[in-house]
């Protein structure tokens, strides 16, 4: 059987994908994953080759680099990957659900989100965050997501807070309502409330400023994602009684302030979109949902860095573990390079939300 690319594979062939690959070094990545894929002789080495491919590729990706972090090469390297293992042809059978299996399991240890561990003990305030790939790439292969640079730049980073010592975990999400759909933010977060003090989602958002997102809601609006895919309507979470809306926890004035002067301003954005109860027709709420409203855009619209966070607080909500959890737009950037400034302040954000996670013990 012939096993195509998906367009966002087949971006990785344009010249400046290319070069960045070429510059990074992360292009060697594809010939020594390739030379592992041949030398497997059946579906065992095949994932144990897999496996070791992808957790290099995040211990690549997330050391520290001295022009600062660049999520653009972890982000192709790991496309073309998986075009490699998408149209590999083994010298054994391999099952349409067993490729599916190992894509999976490169798409997982790549991003982080089979790394989400966190040491044992009472000392420890456990922190994860999350970034998103590059996207709307069709207009610029180049492009950077701060959100991404963001979750390399913080995964190991410890720091003090009171006598305890706050600890991050990161992960990177792809920008594809399919993975969305199979469940992805779940198999990452579920556990993590039950165990984390603060679960964090980031994405790219609007220049100049750093929006908290106050109210999240579950509509998706059929904005195209990275494999020009579209979704439109209530998003399938898993589980009954899903809500129009979920609520940020994170302690939005207390990081405003701790950030006051900062190159950014910090908005906690308290604006959403609904159709009122009663209603036919769609209307915008500067301070949040009005009662039996249904949702059409939370504060940070309908796409998908809407829908993370809605799943996010969500699983906080039915797990009953009352900690900090909720969803920050970081300032969109023109290149790269100014991405500086934007990740010192991200720092500055969760070092806050970590002193307001280990001022009150998390209960459930």
């Amino acid at each position: 059987m012939h096993h195509d690319t998906t367009p966002e594979e087949d971006r990785a062939g344009l010249p400046e994908p290319r070069r960045i690959l070429a510059r990074s070094g992360f292009g060697a990545a594809e010939p020594l994953f390739s030379a592992d894929l041949r030398a497997a002789n059946d579906l065992a080495q095949a994932r144990e080759a897999v496996s070791a491919h992808a957790s290099r590729l995040w211990t690549e990706a997330t050391r520290t680099d001295v022009d600062g972090p660049d999520d653009r090469p972890p982000y192709w390297a790991r496309l073309v990957l998986a075009a490699r293992l998408r149209t590999w042809r083994p010298g054994f059978a391999l099952s349409e659900a067993e490729r599916a299996d190992l894509l999976h399991l490169l798409e997982t240890g790549s991003r982080g989100i089979t790394d989400l561990d966190f040491p044992p003990g009472e000392r420890w305030i456990r922190i994860v965050v999350t970034g998103f790939d590059p996207f709307r790439l069709d207009e610029d292969p180049g492009c950077s997501n701060p959100s991404g640079a963001a979750a390399l730049d913080l995964n190991g980073w410890t720091f003090p807070v009171g006598g305890r010592t706050a600890v991050v975990r990161t992960a990177v999400f792809p920008v594809r309502w399919a993975d969305f759909d199979a469940g992805l933010v779940e198999e990452a977060l579920a556990d993590q409330h039950g165990r984390a003090d603060a679960v964090v989602t980031l994405s790219r958002g609007r220049p100049g400023r750093f929006d908290i997102e106050e109210w999240n809601g579950i509509w998706r609006g059929g904005g195209p994602d990275n494999v020009r895919e579209v979704r439109t309507g209530r998003a399938p979470v898993p589980g009954p009684d899903a809500p129009e809306w979920t609520r940020s926890s994170l302690p939005g004035a207390r990081i405003a302030e701790a950030t006051a002067g900062r190159p950014y301003p910090v908005v906690v954005n308290t604006a959403v979109t609904e159709v009122p109860a009663g209603a036919d027709e769609q209307r915008e709420r500067p301070d949040g949902p009005s009662e039996g409203s249904a949702a059409r855009r939370g504060g940070g619209g309908n796409y998908l860095s809407n829908e993370i966070a809605y799943r996010n607080t969500l699983l906080r909500d039915r797990s009953g573990w009352d900690v900090p959890a909720g969803h920050v737009h970081l300032p969109k950037v023109a290149d790269p390079g100014e991405n500086a400034a934007v990740l010192a302040q991200v720092r500055e954000i969760v070092r806050t939300v970590a002193e307001a996670a280990g001022a009150a013990p998390p209960t459930a």
